[in-house]
């Protein structure tokens, strides 16, 4: 195999069209830059959607729409591709790692160009995010220059001829364009990504970002290749639930339009990585009965469950009509003292998909209590795992401040 650089084997072995534009919407999606840029119910990629980062503050996502006043339509290409892989913008201006130019920095010139002319296709916004709330000394952009020096940006690396053209695509999928680190690392303490922990789980918003390195406990090393892939391209996979939070936004404007070969190829290259222990990640599963005689009833959480719950998910959890609401295996159903589970109870969570939006609502506002919502949640961990819930209500109390 040559030895060209990965992110030009990409560009040649893997991404499809045959134009400029069409090139730049499929690396548009696979770099997930709508999620990001778009703020809840917002116009896509006009910004404002907020990133809090512990011990720093917030930061809000840019307009980039083709907008020549509020957005990046008059940039030049160069400058573009500046911003996109070296994280500094016309003028100079540092941008912070929410916006993750370390791993785009992967991404060839003529990958970033392509992604251009495809945004210039789209409408144009005027709207202007809010300004970040950092707190000092991080609200100096220019000690990005220091952070730059130690954390990155990465450069191109070349293919590694002793793996297969496979596991290169796959590589520069997940390290590169899909940036998964970002989210599936652990910080250091100068906020750069963990290398000694990668992909091995993470906190974001609230939500525990689960490792997917290929540890066989708390990873995802127990999973078949075709339940990753199926999990990838769709957000479910069988016996291991569905995606929610950032995660199926994730698939649903990203990960769920790429080919089958290049899901293939991130499953290839995930199978591949350093195995990494973590405990908060770690769950174990009962088996349980199905039909509605086989609920207890002996609690209150057990009669929450029967009235709020088994219409979608059955007892057994394999869930009624849609495969989508199957929760059986779900790591949130236990993992990390219910932290998801308590999350998507809160604050509902949305999957797009080939047929639509499979909704979960959320469970609060509607007449149960904060107590209810604990009962609730810890009869599931303790009815589908082995989990030995704690503090939930104040758990949940917590999260709805968050929220709100």
């Amino acid at each position: 195999m040559p030895t060209h650089a990965a992110h030009a084997s990409a560009a040649e072995e893997g991404t499809p069209g045959s134009t400029p534009v069409e090139r730049g919407q499929y690396l548009t999606r696979a770099s997930d830059c709508e999620v990001c840029h778009t703020a809840p119910g917002g116009m896509p990629y006009a910004g404002g959607r907020a990133f809090k980062l512990p011990g720093m503050g917030v930061v809000y996502s840019t307009n980039i729409t083709a907008d020549k006043q509020h957005g990046v339509g008059a940039w030049s290409d160069a400058e573009f591709v500046a911003a996109v892989k070296q994280g500094v913008s016309p003028g100079g201006k540092h941008l912070y790692p929410a916006m993750p130019y370390p791993a785009y920095a992967r991404l060839s010139d003529q990958d970033v160009r392509d992604i251009r002319a495809y945004m210039a296709t789209l409408p144009t916004s005027a709207s202007t995010p809010p300004e970040n709330k950092l707190r000092f000394p991080f609200s100096i952009r220019s000690l990005m220059i220091f952070w730059n020096i130690v954390n990155g940006p990465a450069s191109a690396y070349p293919d590694d001829t002793t793996k297969s053209a496979q596991w290169n695509r796959g590589r520069w999928l997940v390290e590169g364009a899909g940036h998964c680190a970002d989210c599936h690392s652990p910080r250091t303490l100068t906020f750069g990504l963990s290398t000694s922990k990668a992909l091995g789980g993470n906190m974001l918003n609230g939500w525990r970002i689960y490792n997917i390195s290929s540890d066989t406990k708390t990873g995802i090393g127990g999973w078949t290749d075709a339940e990753l892939a199926q999990y990838l391209s769709t957000g479910h996979a069988d016996g291991h639930g569905t995606a929610s939070g950032d995660m199926a936004d994730v698939i649903g404007h990203s990960l769920r339009y790429l080919t089958p070969a290049d899901i293939q190829a991130m499953v290839t290259y995930l199978r591949s990585t350093k195995p990494v222990s973590t405990p908060q990640d770690s769950v174990t599963f009962r088996k349980t009965a199905s039909g509605d005689a086989s609920l207890p009833q002996n609690s209150r959480g057990a009669r929450l469950y029967a009235a709020a719950c088994v219409g979608c998910h059955l007892p057994d959890g394999t869930g009624r009509q849609s495969s989508f609401a199957s929760i059986a295996g779900g790591r949130s159903l236990g993992a990390d003292n219910g932290r998801n589970l308590i999350q998507v109870l809160v604050n509902g969570t949305g999957l797009q998909t080939a047929t639509g939006v499979q909704i979960m609502p959320h469970f609060t506002g509607g007449g149960l209590s904060n107590r209810d919502l604990a009962d609730m949640t810890a009869f599931v961990m303790t009815h589908f795992t082995t989990a030995q819930p704690h503090d939930l209500e104040k758990q949940i109390e917590q999260t709805i401040k968050d929220r709100d």
